[in-house]
């Protein structure tokens, strides 16, 4: 059964259509996470789930219920904010049971469901602390707490994380994620961090300009993007791109030919037909391009900037010779910036997109 269902959505704020005909299906205890740069509109899309925002076209379905038009509070939604949004001068007890008590729910119960929430979160020694006692993880904690003690059908998620520095952003994700799998409630989350979304997803749903990009796995996003934008988003760094040139076309084939590489034509595989002299880019990951010549590559000479170095792993940022701007990764040896260096770009890895950006490969 689907957790949330969206067909045609859209929001319009005036004469200004900010999402544009959404459909999206999100399976019962799946966890999906919109992601996209800012001003994409995931947060608006978010805030029309948990009836926030109103709906300006097509159907929201939770659970098969229509409640496109329906109060917030009665959609069995929970949200999570960006800001934690505790009661400074209550504790954290209290503040886990808040919504509980506004209902006048039976005292035995709300201790209950508070101490079962705590202890999912390993807050239980920390209930009759105040916030300010408190780490920026441990509030985000007591937030989720929160949401967790309504028994919603939905959890939503709207940036939680940015808050916080980098290492309690690492170890709220796994706490994040150990509570999916423990629940096992339906959880949509917002970021414009795609990491996270890498990290934490069952399903991405990326976003542009109001628009769905792609839909799918992390893995899947990852391997066979479906446009340009998708392609340099999703991973961290991105896609590389080089202008390319179709020297010739046959059967379920492109032959092309880098700007940076002439000479050296190679065939990719095609799924549709692109006339020869069409000009497209071909898109490589940092992982599969390696320093020096290699087997099944195209070889191009670049110059060394600098490296992003990680320990195990660096990332060499180059410029090849006509002006075009590469990630390298990196594993043993380190150039030295201003270095010439040769680059060997794995075929069978790569894919090629037209000039505005659709996949043909």
């Amino acid at each position: 059964m689907s957790g949330i269902k969206l067909t045609n959505v859209s929001k319009s704020f005036g004469s200004f259509k900010v999402i544009h005909g959404v459909d999206i299906e999100i399976e019962q205890s799946e966890f999906a996470v919109f992601v996209g740069p800012s001003g994409c509109g995931k947060s608006t899309l978010l805030r029309m789930i948990a009836g926030l925002e109103e709906t300006s076209g097509g159907q929201i379905r939770i659970e098969n219920d229509d409640v496109t038009h329906r109060e917030a509070s009665k959609r069995g939604v929970a949200m999570v904010f960006q800001s934690y949004a505790l009661y400074p001068h209550l504790s954290v007890f209290e503040n886990m049971a808040f919504s509980l008590s506004i209902a006048r729910r039976p005292k035995a119960e709300i201790r209950q469901k508070v101490k079962a929430a705590a202890d999912i979160l390993r807050l239980g020694d920390y209930l009759d602390h105040k916030p300010s006692q408190l780490s920026g993880g441990q509030r985000q904690r007591v937030a989720i707490g929160r949401a967790i003690v309504r028994e919603p059908r939905v959890f939503l998620f709207d940036e939680p994380l940015s808050n916080l520095d980098a290492e309690l952003r690492v170890k709220m994700r796994m706490e994040i994620a150990r509570l999916h799998r423990q629940i096992g409630a339906t959880m949509v989350y917002v970021t414009h961090d795609q990491v996270e979304a890498m990290t934490l997803a069952d399903k991405i749903v990326v976003l542009k300009g109001g628009v769905v990009q792609q839909v799918g796995a992390p893995l899947e996003l990852y391997r066979d993007p479906q446009n340009m934008f998708v392609a340099g988003f999703i991973g961290s760094p991105g896609m590389n791109f080089l202008k390319a040139k179709v020297v010739n076309a046959g059967q379920g084939f492109l032959r092309v030919e880098l700007e940076d590489a002439p000479g050296q034509p190679f065939d990719l595989p095609t799924r549709t037909g692109v006339a020869a002299g069409t000009c497209v880019y071909v898109g490589v990951r940092p992982e599969h391009i390696g320093l020096g010549a290699g087997e099944g590559t195209v070889t191009l000479a670049a110059v060394a900037e600098f490296t992003e170095e990680l320990g195990g792993t660096g990332y060499l940022h180059i410029l090849t010779a006509s002006g075009a701007e590469m990630t390298v990764e990196c594993r043993d040896s380190r150039p030295q910036p201003k270095e010439k260096i040769s680059l060997s770009l794995r075929v069978p890895e790569m894919l090629a997109f037209d000039s505005e950006g659709r996949r043909l490969s």
